[in-house]
C-alpha cells in the first residue's frame, strides 16, 4: 500500500483551476518570439531551480554557478564534487525532457533508477542507481534525533512497483495532484541510500511534463521549495509522523504542493513582468548610448546581478569572442559595466545606471495564500491587467 489522495474538497479544486489560469497567461507571455528577454528568463528561473534543490542537498551552488553550468563553462572557484552533482542534475532534467516527448515511454524503475544514478554518480558511496540494502533514516542536523524511518527494506522493491504501477494507471486525478502524489511517496518510501529527496522533486516535474505541462523551468516548484524548505518538511513529517505511514492523510501535502505551483507561477509572471520592463529600458538606454541594442544581453544579465563573462554574453547574443570583448569594452568604457579580475577571470557587473534602472523596473514579491478565506484576490501585475491582455 501508497500514500493515495482522497476525494479532494472544493476549495482544492478551486485552486487548481486558479493554477492552471495562471500557467496559461504565464504561457501566452513567454511564448511570443519577439520577446528578446524570454530566453534570459528561462535562463535564470532554470538556474535559480538548480540552486533551490541541490542547496537541500547540502550541495553549495550560487546561481552564477548554475548559470555556468547551463551555459557549459566551468566555475573556476566551484568544488569538484559540487560541479558534478550540477552537472548530474542538468542531465537528469535533460533526459526527463525528452522522455516526456517519447510517446511511446512508460513509467518504469529502470528510468528511475538511471535518473538517480545521474542524480548521485558523483558520490559512488551512496550505491548511485541501487535501491539501498539496509535502513535508512533522517536526522535533525542540529539535535541528531532521528525524525523519520523510511519504508522497511524488504517493502521497498514491492512499494516502487506499485508507486511505477500508479504512475501508468488512468486514476483521474489531476496531473498536479498525481505528481504531488509521485513526489510524496518517493520520498517517505526512501528508497535510496541518499538523494531521496532530489530524486522525488525530479520525480515531480517528470510526471507535470509527461502530463502535458511543458517547459519544466516553468513548470518546477523547486525553486519555491528551497526557499521554503522549513515548511516543506514540515509537512512531510506532519503527513508521515516517523516512519512509513500510508495510511496517514496526505492532504497537507497536497496543500503544500498546490501551494508552491500558485505561488511559483504567480512569482514567474511578476518576473516576466520586471525583465520585460527592464529590458524595454536598457534598450532605450543603449540607443541614447548608440550602442548595439545587442548589448542588452549584458546589461540586463548583470542589471539582474548575474557576472557577465566574455563566453556567457557570447552564448547569450550569439557573437564570437572578437565581438565580445568589443561589445564588453564598449560597455565598461560607458560606465554601464564594472569590470572585475583579469584575464580568464574578468567579468563584469552592473554600473551605477544599470542599477539604477534595475531599481526602477522591480516590483516586490508577495505571497498570497489561494488557500484563504474569504480568498484573497491575486495581486495585480503591471502589465498583466484585463485590458493590456487583450
Amino acid at each position: 500500500m501508497i500514500f493515495t489522495a482522497r476525494t479532494l474538497p472544493d476549495t482544492y479544486l478551486a485552486v487548481i483551476k486558479d493554477i492552471e489560469a495562471l500557467r496559461t497567461t504565464l504561457k501566452f507571455a513567454t511564448s511570443d518570439s519577439l520577446n528578446r528577454w524570454t530566453g534570459l528568463l528561462a535562463r535564470t528561473t532554470s538556474a535559480r531551480v538548480v540552486v533551490g534543490t541541490n542547496a537541500m542537498e547540502g550541495v553549495n551552488v550560487t546561481t552564477d554557478d548554475a548559470i555556468a553550468a547551463i551555459d557549459g563553462e566551468e566555475s573556476p572557484a566551484q568544488e569538484e564534487e559540487d560541479r558534478r552533482a550540477i552537472e548530474g542534475y542538468l542531465s537528469a532534467m535533460t533526459y526527463i525532457v525528452q522522455l516526456s516527448k517519447d510517446a511511446s515511454y512508460v513509467h518504469n524503475e529502470g528510468t528511475i533508477k538511471s535518473l538517480h544514478f545521474m542524480l548521485c554518480s558523483y558520490d559512488l558511496s551512496v550505491s548511485p542507481g541501487r535501491y539501498r540494502p539496509g535502513a535508512v533514516h533522517v536526522s535533525n542536523t542540529a539535535t541528531g534525533d532521528v525524525v523519520y524511518q523510511g519504508a522497511d527494506v524488504a517493502l521497498v522493491p514491492g512499494l516502487m512497483k506499485e508507486l511505477v504501477d500508479s504512475l501508468n494507471e488512468d486514476s483521474g486525478q489531476h496531473q498536479l495532484v498525481r505528481a504531488a502524489m509521485a513526489h510524496l511517496n518517493l520520498t517517505m518510501i526512501r528508497p535510496f541510500r541518499d538523494g531521496n529527496g532530489r530524486m522525488a522533486r525530479a520525480l515531480q516535474t517528470m510526471v507535470l511534463l509527461r502530463g502535458g505541462i511543458p517547459a519544466p523551468e516553468f513548470s518546477s516548484i523547486e525553486e519555491y521549495i528551497g526557499r521554503h524548505s522549513a515548511d516543506y518538511y514540515k509537512v512531510l513529517s506532519d503527513v508521515g509522523q516517523g516512519s512509513w505511514n500510508p495510511q496517514n492523510d496526505a492532504l497537507p501535502w497536497v496543500k503544500f504542493a498546490l501551494t508552491a505551483h500558485y505561488r511559483q507561477a504567480s512569482d514567474l509572471l511578476r518576473r516576466t513582468t520586471d525583465i520585460s520592463r527592464l529590458w524595454n529600458e536598457l534598450e532605450k538606454l543603449a540607443k541614447e548610448r548608440r550602442i548595439n541594442e545587442r548589448a542588452v544581453n549584458a546589461l540586463a544579465s548583470a542589471a539582474l546581478g548575474y557576472r557577465v563573462k566574455n563566453t556567457s554574453y557570447q552564448h547569450q547574443a550569439g557573437v564570437s569572442d572578437q565581438i565580445a570583448k568589443y561589445d564588453l569594452k564598449i560597455l565598461a568604457d560607458a560606465g554601464l559595466l564594472v569590470p572585475h579580475g583579469e584575464k580568464r577571470g574578468r567579468y563584469y557587473s552592473a554600473g551605477p545606471g544599470v542599477k539604477e534602472v534595475r531599481q526602477m523596473t522591480r516590483t516586490p514579491r508577495v505571497e498570497v495564500d489561494p488557500f484563504a478565506e474569504p480568498q484573497q484576490e491575486q495581486t495585480s501585475l503591471p502589465g498583466f491587467d484585463d485590458e493590456a491582455s487583450e
